[in-house]
């Protein structure tokens, strides 16, 4: 029988889109999967504010012999897609066996489904959501966990993606930092006299107070993403809604670390930050991806035995570049986590496009080093 490829549309069919990775990397170590309510998330209308935008996003399952051999899902978001000469729209949750045919019958229906749509091509695998979770497919550093909000793919993924003819669209890098690396002295120094500025003021986000704070880094992520000195940055993003902050608070109020995550201000006025969160894929590697109520005792103390986080937002006001608020929120939420949350042993930040080498370059010069490499590929119809 020949390989069929079907629209998800039954709880059993959800099921399996969450089952295949889990058997594709029996007995990987390395492997953890993703909270399955975050990956659902994505997809429920009521949940993820892109389809109030526009947006159309489907996934299917792929068959042999009525085995379930593959997974993915595609998805157009007007507001996002536009953006790209010609309009690419996207490609998500690839998952498969090692089997060419598999790749190439993904591939063709996803170029058919995107042609159908008036669509010249498309990016993945991409998110349809938000920017820095699930992205890109890994093909560097294989011999490490996943940290939280990424995916892991067995090594022969690389090859099966690349056998379709697409072209490269961008590499992302996770980079990490050893908690019992010193940082640079020359840095140490410059956030030592930023401090005391009397201008200058830093200090942890307020959990109790998340809505406001979280509106204030809105106010800066914005800033920060619509002028650019990388203009191919620029013109990928179109900024953070009030909802969308909404969403991320209610997320992260449960696993925020309690005084690790900066925000820095100059005369008053909101101009960098850092949020942080523990990898919580450590929570599902024991539970295989759920979160059930009898599995909650496992959150318990989990902040304080955490052995790796994840800074997942970091950006400056551009009216405020170049003065060091960028090493500033670094490296006092870097000290802050250190000093409370002493198990740590590892941060793991990113990614971060190769295109954006001004955040490389930084990273790199407050002791970061590359760690692993996720690539996000272009195909046209």
């Amino acid at each position: 029988m020949p390989i069929q490829i079907r629209k998800i549309t039954t709880k059993e069919q959800i099921d399996e889109f969450h089952r295949l990775p889990k058997k594709l990397n029996q007995g990987n170590k390395w492997y953890r999967p993703p909270f399955r309510f975050e990956v659902e998330n994505i997809f429920n209308p009521d949940k993820n504010e892109r389809y109030q935008r526009g947006g159309e996003c489907e996934r299917f399952l792929v068959y042999d012999d009525n085995e379930v051999v593959g997974r993915f899902a595609v998805f157009t978001d007007p507001e996002k897609d536009i953006v790209y000469d010609p309009k690419l729209g996207g490609i998500g949750f690839i998952e498969m066996q090692n089997d060419p045919e598999v790749a190439n019958a993904i591939i063709q229906y996803a170029k058919d489904w995107h042609r159908e749509r008036g669509y010249s091509g498309f990016r993945g695998p991409v998110n349809f959501g938000e920017n820095d979770t699930f992205w890109g497919v890994l093909i560097d550093g294989f011999k490490d966990h996943n940290v939280y909000g990424m995916l892991y793919h067995p090594e022969y993924y690389e090859g099966l993606i690349e056998q379709t003819k697409p072209d490269k669209f961008d590499d992302l890098f996770m980079y990490q930092l050893q908690m019992d690396q010193p940082l640079p002295e020359r840095l140490l120094n410059i956030t030592d006299r930023l401090k005391s500025k009397d201008n200058v003021e830093i200090r942890p986000i307020n959990k109790r107070n998340l809505l406001r704070d979280g509106e204030l880094i809105r106010k800066v992520y914005n800033r920060a993403f619509h002028d650019q000195i990388i203009q191919e940055r620029e013109e990928e993003f179109i900024g953070i809604s009030e909802e969308t902050i909404r969403q991320m608070v209610k997320k992260l109020k449960p696993v925020l670390m309690p005084g690790t995550s900066p925000i820095a201000f100059v005369d008053g006025e909101p101009a960098s930050f850092l949020v942080s969160v523990p990898d919580l894929h450590e929570i599902s590697a024991k539970t295989g991806g759920t979160l059930k109520w009898w599995q909650l005792p496992r959150l318990i103390g989990f902040k304080k035995r955490a052995v790796k986080f994840r800074p997942l937002a970091f950006g400056t006001d551009p009216r405020y570049r170049g003065r060091g608020l960028e090493a500033l929120v670094f490296i006092e939420g870097f000290k802050w986590t250190k000093e409370l949350y002493p198990n740590l042993k590892v941060l793991e930040g990113g990614f971060v496009s190769e295109k954006n080498w001004i955040m490389r370059r930084s990273l790199e010069a407050l002791g970061c080093r590359i760690a692993k490499t996720y690539r996000v590929y272009k195909w046209l119809c």
